[in-house]
């Protein structure tokens, strides 16, 4: 070996000693890659795709910190084309058209593909997505794009009809204490020259902290790793100085976002006082504000409670109205009450449905006119045009009640409200029926 061999390698090994561990310990084959069987486990589509070097182009889909990149790192070792990594964030028209030329040259020249891959490509706007398009429809460059955004919401319909989306799915906590234990023991890469003990229920606590991110853990790690002496042990006061609180996957313009209030919402409507309040409370962690909350419980205890206990839309509005006096930190007991009465509640949606039906008439037309004797009669002429004339004012009968007309012609035997028999709606329906005799 020459003195150039013995330079290059001493500068690659001063390089690794400062990139972040997380850099350092990122997996170089799949078996290294902890979670994600279901995509890349044996067997699967991808991992074949990826074992014969025939990369169809992907769209890796998923939260932080669960392996996107490295799994594009992972292909990039395994194949024998070309792999052009750029960052959306920094990579410009003028660099993807250079990528590409250079990719049409590899083809003819040298019988070579190129995966391009692109991290963070929601980032890109529409005409940068659309340089992309005829050059992965043609197969010059094979695209492995990367996003934590809904790809259906971010990426162009057409450059994504041209990708096989694969959704990564968060990693849990005996993932991310996997890869901790393996950071540990590594000497070559990882923190394994220092001999730094930690018992199982510490790296449960740090893989608590990184809230199913890889990434994070690693990243909390070796600054736990800084301030423990070597040989010593990792303790759970180490751990909180370090760590400080907790961060939490929740992106307020992002999928964590619309998944939660989503998750929240329908464990109201599915009465889980528990779940409701799991989610409640992640949001106000996660700095959600109280308004925007209790919008979304006023919403539900109209449409999933409704007549089945109309209380508690005046339970949802009191709160409504309460958080905004009160505030932080109170506002979450306020909350919490109101989210509890509703999960609580019986449920109808018997108000949704039935404004939907009848909108779905006016909005087809041909739903004809006011009927003559419901129409306006205060002001003069009225009566000659026989507006109101024969119109029966219901107090007039007993139990507030006459039997007429009031949908118009073409609507007259439509049913709209078809109500339930949960709660206080069937005491509701059941007094509305005697009245009219229709018991």
């Amino acid at each position: 070996m020459n003195g150039d061999d013995l330079f290059s390698l001493a500068e690659e090994d001063t390089g690794r000693r400062y990139e972040p561990l997380a850099v350092r310990m990122r997996p170089e084959t799949l078996d290294e890659v902890c979670g994600q069987k279901a995509l890349i486990g044996s067997g699967s589509f991808l991992r074949a795709m990826i074992e014969h070097d025939t990369i169809p182009s992907l769209l890796l889909y998923g939260p932080s910190g669960v392996g996107k990149t490295t799994i594009a790192h992972v292909i990039a070792a395994m194949t024998r084309s070309r792999f052009i990594p750029v960052n959306a964030v920094s990579a410009g028209t003028a660099e993807l058209r250079r990528i590409i030329a250079e990719a049409r040259d590899a083809i003819r020249l040298y019988q070579k593909r190129t995966i391009l891959f692109i991290d963070e490509i929601h980032r890109f706007n529409k005409g940068q997505q659309d340089v992309l398009l005829p050059f992965v429809e043609d197969g010059t460059v094979i695209l492995i794009g990367a996003t934590t955004e809904n790809p259906y919401f971010e990426v162009n319909r057409p450059l994504l009809s041209r990708l096989r989306v694969m959704q990564l799915e968060p990693l849990s906590d005996e993932d991310v204490v996997a890869v901790l234990k393996r950071a540990l023991a590594d000497t070559r890469k990882g923190l394994g020259q220092l001999q730094i003990l930690a018992s199982d229920d510490i790296l449960n606590l740090i893989a608590s902290y990184a809230d199913c991110d890889a990434r994070i853990g690693l990243n909390l790690l070796e600054q736990i790793c800084m301030v423990v002496p070597p040989g010593g042990m990792i303790t759970a006061d180490v751990i909180e100085k370090v760590a400080g609180q907790r961060i939490h996957t929740y992106d307020k313009k992002g999928d964590a976002h619309y998944d939660t209030i989503s998750a929240f919402i329908k464990s109201m409507r599915g009465s889980d006082p528990d779940a409701a309040i799991h989610y409640l409370a992640k949001m106000i962690e996660s700095g959600e504000q109280p308004s925007f909350i209790a919008r979304r419980i006023v919403i539900c205890a109209a449409e999933d409670i409704g007549l089945a206990d109309p209380q508690a839309l005046v339970v949802a509005n009191a709160a409504a109205q309460a958080v905004q006096l009160v505030g932080w930190p109170e506002s979450r007991i306020i909350l919490s009450e109101a989210v509890l009465y509703i999960a609580c509640a019986p449920k109808s949606n018997s108000a949704y449905l039935a404004i939907d039906r009848a909108q779905q008439d006016v909005r087809r037309g041909g739903c004809g006119n006011v009927p003559p004797h419901l129409r306006d009669s205060h002001y003069s002429g009225a009566a000659k045009l026989g507006h109101g004339t024969t119109y029966a004012y219901p107090h007039d009968y007993p139990e507030g009640w006459v039997e007429q007309q009031y949908l118009p012609d073409p609507l007259v035997h439509a049913t709209y409200f078809t109500p339930t028999a949960h709660g206080r709606e069937k005491e509701l329906t059941d007094a509305w029926k005697r009245r009219r005799n229709r018991t």
